[in-house]
Protein backbone atom coordinates (compact mmCIF):
# COMPACT_ATOMS: atom_id res chain seq x y z
CA UNK A 1 0.00 0.00 0.00
CA UNK A 2 1.23 3.38 -0.82
CA UNK A 3 1.62 6.58 2.07
CA UNK A 4 0.73 8.73 -1.23
CA UNK A 5 -3.38 9.40 -1.47
CA UNK A 6 -4.76 9.60 -4.94
CA UNK A 7 -7.58 11.95 -5.04
CA UNK A 8 -10.89 10.35 -5.68
CA UNK A 9 -13.51 13.00 -5.00
CA UNK A 10 -14.93 13.62 -8.58
CA UNK A 11 -14.76 16.65 -10.60
CA UNK A 12 -18.34 16.32 -11.17
CA UNK A 13 -18.79 16.21 -7.29
CA UNK A 14 -20.05 20.49 -6.06
CA UNK A 15 -20.25 21.44 -2.38
CA UNK A 16 -22.73 23.56 -0.84
CA UNK A 17 -21.51 26.71 -3.12
CA UNK A 18 -22.76 24.33 -6.14
CA UNK A 19 -19.68 24.87 -7.90
CA UNK A 20 -17.81 21.50 -9.60
CA UNK A 21 -14.12 20.82 -8.86
CA UNK A 22 -14.10 22.92 -6.08
CA UNK A 23 -14.33 20.06 -3.41
CA UNK A 24 -11.56 18.42 -5.78
CA UNK A 25 -9.15 20.94 -5.98
CA UNK A 26 -9.42 21.70 -2.49
CA UNK A 27 -8.67 17.92 -1.61
CA UNK A 28 -5.84 17.83 -4.08
CA UNK A 29 -4.03 20.88 -2.57
CA UNK A 30 -4.63 19.87 0.90
CA UNK A 31 -2.71 16.31 0.02
CA UNK A 32 -0.04 18.46 -1.59
CA UNK A 33 0.42 19.73 1.90
CA UNK A 34 0.75 17.48 3.99
CA UNK A 35 2.75 15.18 1.58
CA UNK A 36 0.20 12.86 0.81
CA UNK A 37 -0.98 13.32 -2.85
CA UNK A 38 0.01 10.33 -5.27
CA UNK A 39 2.96 10.96 -7.69
CA UNK A 40 1.43 12.65 -10.84
CA UNK A 41 -1.26 14.48 -9.54
CA UNK A 42 -0.53 18.47 -9.03
CA UNK A 43 -1.94 20.15 -6.28
CA UNK A 44 -2.88 23.22 -8.25
CA UNK A 45 -2.85 22.10 -12.16
CA UNK A 46 -3.37 23.26 -15.56
CA UNK A 47 -6.73 22.17 -15.72
CA UNK A 48 -9.61 22.17 -13.80
CA UNK A 49 -7.78 23.41 -11.35
CA UNK A 50 -7.09 26.46 -12.97
CA UNK A 51 -10.43 26.98 -14.56
CA UNK A 52 -12.19 27.09 -11.32
CA UNK A 53 -9.92 29.34 -9.70
CA UNK A 54 -10.21 31.94 -12.83
CA UNK A 55 -13.59 31.31 -12.90
CA UNK A 56 -14.48 32.37 -9.58
CA UNK A 57 -11.75 34.92 -9.74
CA UNK A 58 -9.63 33.88 -6.97
CA UNK A 59 -6.19 34.45 -7.02
CA UNK A 60 -3.73 31.00 -7.33
CA UNK A 61 -1.29 31.14 -4.75
CA UNK A 62 -3.60 32.80 -2.18
CA UNK A 63 -5.79 30.03 -2.92
CA UNK A 64 -2.48 27.23 -2.22
CA UNK A 65 -1.55 29.76 0.50
CA UNK A 66 -4.64 29.18 2.25
CA UNK A 67 -5.16 25.65 2.15
CA UNK A 68 -1.43 24.64 3.19
CA UNK A 69 -1.34 27.51 6.26
CA UNK A 70 -4.72 26.61 7.69
CA UNK A 71 -5.54 23.40 6.34
CA UNK A 72 -8.86 24.13 6.29
CA UNK A 73 -11.93 21.43 6.36
CA UNK A 74 -13.79 22.31 2.85
CA UNK A 75 -16.68 24.60 4.12
CA UNK A 76 -14.07 26.29 6.17
CA UNK A 77 -12.26 26.93 2.37
CA UNK A 78 -15.73 27.88 0.86
CA UNK A 79 -16.06 30.15 3.52
CA UNK A 80 -12.81 31.60 2.69
CA UNK A 81 -13.70 31.78 -0.95
CA UNK A 82 -17.00 33.51 -0.16
CA UNK A 83 -14.68 36.10 1.46
CA UNK A 84 -12.65 36.99 -1.36
CA UNK A 85 -12.79 40.26 -3.01
CA UNK A 86 -13.94 40.16 -6.25
CA UNK A 87 -14.82 36.36 -5.80
CA UNK A 88 -17.20 35.70 -8.84
CA UNK A 89 -19.94 33.61 -6.94
CA UNK A 90 -23.06 34.57 -8.76
CA UNK A 91 -25.68 32.07 -10.45
CA UNK A 92 -23.97 32.52 -13.66
CA UNK A 93 -20.81 33.21 -13.20
CA UNK A 94 -21.00 29.33 -11.44
CA UNK A 95 -23.95 28.49 -14.16
CA UNK A 96 -20.93 29.09 -16.64
CA UNK A 97 -17.99 27.80 -14.64
CA UNK A 98 -19.87 24.37 -14.50
CA UNK A 99 -21.03 24.17 -18.15
CA UNK A 100 -17.15 24.68 -19.11
CA UNK A 101 -16.46 21.61 -16.64
CA UNK A 102 -19.36 19.82 -18.20
CA UNK A 103 -18.65 20.49 -21.84
CA UNK A 104 -14.56 19.76 -21.59
CA UNK A 105 -13.71 16.88 -23.55
CA UNK A 106 -10.15 15.35 -23.35
CA UNK A 107 -8.30 15.16 -26.64
CA UNK A 108 -8.47 11.83 -28.74
CA UNK A 109 -5.22 10.54 -27.62
CA UNK A 110 -5.32 10.96 -23.84
CA UNK A 111 -9.03 9.99 -24.36
CA UNK A 112 -7.77 6.37 -26.28
CA UNK A 113 -5.27 5.91 -23.62
CA UNK A 114 -7.47 6.65 -20.15
CA UNK A 115 -10.08 3.69 -21.82
CA UNK A 116 -7.01 1.46 -23.19
CA UNK A 117 -5.58 1.48 -19.93
CA UNK A 118 -8.82 0.45 -18.29
CA UNK A 119 -9.74 -2.37 -20.73
CA UNK A 120 -12.02 -0.73 -22.73
CA UNK A 121 -12.35 0.30 -26.43
CA UNK A 122 -12.48 3.50 -28.00
CA UNK A 123 -15.67 5.85 -27.52
CA UNK A 124 -17.52 6.74 -24.57
CA UNK A 125 -17.22 8.17 -22.29
CA UNK A 126 -15.51 11.57 -24.35
CA UNK A 127 -16.18 14.22 -21.36
CA UNK A 128 -13.17 14.48 -19.21
CA UNK A 129 -15.09 14.08 -16.11
CA UNK A 130 -15.84 10.55 -16.43
CA UNK A 131 -12.58 9.82 -18.06
CA UNK A 132 -10.67 11.67 -14.94
CA UNK A 133 -13.18 8.98 -12.95
CA UNK A 134 -11.82 6.05 -14.45
CA UNK A 135 -8.02 7.09 -14.54
CA UNK A 136 -8.12 8.19 -10.87
CA UNK A 137 -10.04 4.40 -10.35
CA UNK A 138 -7.39 3.00 -11.86
CA UNK A 139 -4.50 4.30 -10.31
CA UNK A 140 -6.25 4.00 -7.00
CA UNK A 141 -6.57 0.23 -7.61
CA UNK A 142 -2.97 -0.15 -8.75
CA UNK A 143 -1.92 1.68 -5.53
CA UNK A 144 -4.02 0.31 -3.03
CA UNK A 145 -5.51 -3.25 -4.12
CA UNK A 146 -3.51 -4.79 -6.60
Amino acid sequence: MSDKIVPLISSGTKGPLGVLHLPRLWQKVSLEAAGKIADGYPGIGAGYDAMVIAGLGLDTEAVRAHITNDKPTYTQFEAWVKGQEGAKLDDASIGELNASIEGYNHDDETRQGILSSNGLPDGEPKDAINLNNLDDWLEFHSAEIA
